[in-house]
């Protein structure tokens, strides 16, 4: 944005892109979200601090505010995946086409809307996971991660390719 100069100059460079990446990147989003659920160690992924383990693995050691830390950085961290989620797949900031119809002091305001709402639906989608899956043992999380998630993600990146660079120049036979 700094080398463009201006908003202005680099939001016409932005309408190429498709405004929601889920749809053509189901796949993707799938994969991107259980990966995300797994890196905030939410259930059905928190097998270091689980109950089971040591009552309540590492956070026995800690009481009053040093406890209350390590859970509000443990809802930044969803809050923060929840963000690049509804970026990446859900359009950002981008809402309806009808923005343009309101009057400024509304429009201004709504992107920041839209982008807070999508993060809310990711951030509750995290919360819904967490209260409707069982609990991982640790054979089932080794085999979901290294035998189905790694190569259906290099799948997924090889096809994509595959079909950007069809579309881009065509068949190679043809």
């Amino acid at each position: 944005l700094r080398q463009q100069g201006n908003w202005g100059d680099i939001h016409p460079l932005l309408s190429w892109v498709p405004r929601w990446n889920i749809i053509p990147q189901i796949a993707a989003f799938v994969i991107f979200l259980i990966a995300a659920v797994a890196e905030t160690n939410r259930p059905p992924f928190d097998l270091v601090e689980a109950e089971q383990e040591l009552v309540g693995g590492y956070h026995t050691e800690y009481s009053g505010m040093r406890f209350a830390m390590f859970f509000l950085a443990e809802y930044i961290n969803v809050f923060s995946m929840s963000a690049i989620t509804a970026t990446l797949f859900l359009g950002g900031w981008l809402g309806p086409t009808w923005e343009g119809t309101l009057p400024a002091f509304v429009s201004g305001a709504l992107p920041t809307v839209w982008f807070l709402l999508k993060t809310y639906a990711i951030f509750f989608v995290f919360i819904w996971i967490r209260a409707t899956l069982p609990r991982l043992r640790y054979d089932q999380l080794m085999t979901l991660g290294w035998k189905r998630l790694i190569p259906a993600a290099l799948g997924w990146v090889v096809l994509s390719g595959v079909v950007l660079a069809w579309r881009q120049f065509g068949l190679p036979w043809g």
